[in-house]
């Protein structure tokens, strides 16, 4: 079968404190787009997993989250077949844009699905959420506020639809290096979502990453990013993850396609039109 895994953008990303294990705990409000790797998965008699990508950056073996999703739902499942996986990328890697937790969620729910496994979504939650602190926000299926190290989720109801614009620089960003270099400041355990969001000003008033600090002082090209797309009309601009993906939020279609026709015309950044689902 053939299934889409969409990628995330976050409107909200607050960095509230370090645990103890190394993690840290987050308040984020994530949002699914329409710009989706495509994974067909087909089982096979002869066990064993096997996982190709289209992507030379992206691993076929243990290192491929997708991969080690396979390996998680077949062991609890207790099934011995056989696994094949193709991935066809289109959601940039190491973007701050979710794809390969979004395709572990995907080989989870479509595993589940082709076996008739009957897991639960609470369930495959908590097998994703070893694998990595994103991959529940996908089988959710919900715009949410995420709390914990992410795996905390309530949905947030009554964000209007918007159009956006993602811009990538064609670099990559360690995760683990942006926390390793972020400087914790205090007194953000007080923030609230505004009770109501129907405008996509609403989204722009909630726009906070506290990654970016981290990220531009490194990559200063997302600062010319940001402020590319601010000139070419968006509502709101703001850098997805730990970067270096920057999305510009608009409330009309025409307005997104005339921005993105204008990033295509003035930069070598690789850039998407998509809409949030």
């Amino acid at each position: 079968m053939l299934f889409r895994a969409p990628a995330k953008v976050n409107y909200l990303l607050q960095v509230l404190r370090k645990r103890p294990d190394g993690y840290h705990d987050l308040r984020m409000v994530m949002q699914r787009i329409d710009l989706c790797d495509e994974i067909e998965i087909r089982l096979k008699k002869t066990p064993g997993i096997d996982v190709d990508c289209n992507s030379e950056a992206v691993s076929g073996g243990r290192d491929n989250i997708a991969w080690r999703a396979a390996e998680a739902i077949l062991s609890h499942a207790g099934v011995a077949t056989g696994v094949e996986i193709s991935i066809s990328k289109k959601i940039p890697v190491a973007a701050g844009l979710g794809g390969g937790s979004s395709d572990a969620a995907t080989v989870l729910m479509g595993l589940n699905e082709l076996m008739g496994a009957g897991f639960s979504d609470d369930r495959l939650m908590e097998i994703g959420v070893k694998l990595g602190a994103d991959v529940p926000f996908f089988i959710f299926k919900k715009t949410a506020l995420a709390e914990g190290i992410g795996e905390k989720l309530s949905p947030v109801e009554g964000l209007p639809p918007a159009w956006l614009v993602l811009v990538n620089p064609n670099i990559h960003v360690s995760t683990a290096w942006v926390y390793q270099n972020l400087r914790l400041t205090n007194g953000q355990d007080d923030y609230k979502l505004p009770r109501f969001c129907n405008k996509v000003e609403d989204i722009c008033s909630i726009l906070m990453n506290d990654l970016e600090t981290v990220t531009i002082g490194r990559f200063p090209v997302i600062r010319d990013i940001k402020e590319t797309l601010l000139g070419f009309g968006a509502a709101g601009v703001l850098m997805s993850g730990s970067g270096p993906t920057v999305f510009a939020v608009f409330g009309a279609e025409e307005e997104a396609r005339r921005c993105y026709g204008k990033v295509a015309e003035v930069s070598g950044w690789a850039s998407f039109l998509t809409r949030t689902l």
